[in-house]
């Protein structure tokens, strides 16, 4: 089965989307909004995966966050412990920074996600729901 995927904007939309996984059962994947690791850092990504996951201990909750073409951003992400990263950047560096997160256990994704973008939702809760539970 394909990943599912969310990207969210705050906090209420991580709550969301888990909450919509936890009530079908599901896993689901919470992206960042691309290009977030220089906007709002690894650490406020990480802390908000967490705090809405822990809602819901028995549901699989996976994080990718979005480092836009900026390698030194990957690395920043790296070092906070971040084990998935999406690089849009030069195919010549990602190799690089992808050989680097090999190394720490962690993964370098490259081109689109097939995603729910929450950003301009007005309903998140419903939104995750219709998604999620799509075949």
């Amino acid at each position: 089965m394909a990943e599912r995927t969310i990207i969210v904007h705050s906090l209420e939309h991580a709550r969301a989307a888990v909450a919509a996984a936890a009530s079908l059962g599901v896993a689901v994947t919470l992206a960042s909004a691309p290009g977030a690791a220089a906007t709002v850092g690894p650490l406020w990504f990480a802390e908000v995966i967490s705090l809405a996951a822990a809602e819901h201990s028995d549901t699989q909750v996976s994080a990718i966050l979005d480092c836009g073409a900026s390698p030194g951003q990957v690395l920043a992400a790296l070092r906070q412990g971040i084990v998935r990263v999406r690089f849009t950047g030069r195919a010549s560096a990602a190799a690089k920074l992808t050989a680097i997160a090999r190394r720490q256990g962690a993964e370098v994704m490259r081109g689109r996600l097939r995603a729910l973008d929450l950003l301009d939702v007005d309903d998140p809760v419903a939104a995750c729901h219709r998604w999620l539970a799509r075949k």
